[in-house]
C-alpha cells in the first residue's frame, strides 16, 4: 500500500490575498482555482518543482472558530516547513516581499535553517538540507 500526504488546509482570511502572497513571495504556482458558488473556491496551490508533491488548499475562514484560527492553526508551532536548494535566493526573494523572520538563518545538522511567518503569522522553516544541491 502507497500513501502521501496530497493536501493539508491552510485556513485564510481572503482568497486572493493568500493567492497573491504565496505567489509572489515564496514563488508558489496556482494549481486550482474553481468557483464553487456561495462565495466559496477550491484553491490549489504548490511550490514551484514539486511535481506529484503535496498542495496546500487555501481554505477561507468563515466561522468564527475559523477566523480565529487564522495565523494560529498550530498553535504557535512551526506549521509547514518548505526544503529549497537554494536557500540564499529563497531567503533573499522572501526578504524582499517584506516576510518576517523569527531569528536569524542557523546551520543545524540536518542542514541550513531559519522560520518566517507568512502573511497571517503561520510559522514556517525555510530548510535547505544537507547535501541538496549536490542531489540535483
Amino acid at each position: 500500500m502507497n500513501q502521501r500526504i496530497a493536501m493539508v488546509a491552510l485556513v485564510v482570511r481572503d482568497y486572493d490575498e493568500a493567492i497573491s502572497f504565496y505567489r509572489e513571495a515564496l514563488g508558489f504556482e496556482l494549481l486550482e482555482d474553481t468557483d464553487l458558488g456561495h462565495g466559496k473556491r477550491w484553491v490549489r496551490i504548490a511550490p514551484r518543482g514539486g511535481a506529484g508533491g503535496s498542495a496546500l488548499l487555501l481554505a477561507r475562514a468563515v466561522t468564527p472558530a475559523q477566523i480565529e484560527r487564522v495565523g494560529d492553526q498550530t498553535g504557535g508551532r512551526v506549521f509547514l516547513f518548505l526544503d529549497t536548494d537554494d536557500f540564499n535566493s529563497d531567503h533573499d526573494r522572501l526578504t524582499a516581499h517584506g516576510v518576517q523572520w523569527v531569528g536569524a538563518p542557523r546551520v543545524e545538522e540536518y542542514g541550513k535553517v531559519a522560520v518566517f511567518l507568512d502573511l497571517y503569522g503561520n510559522r514556517w522553516d525555510l530548510v535547505e538540507r544537507r547535501g541538496a544541491r549536490n542531489e540535483q
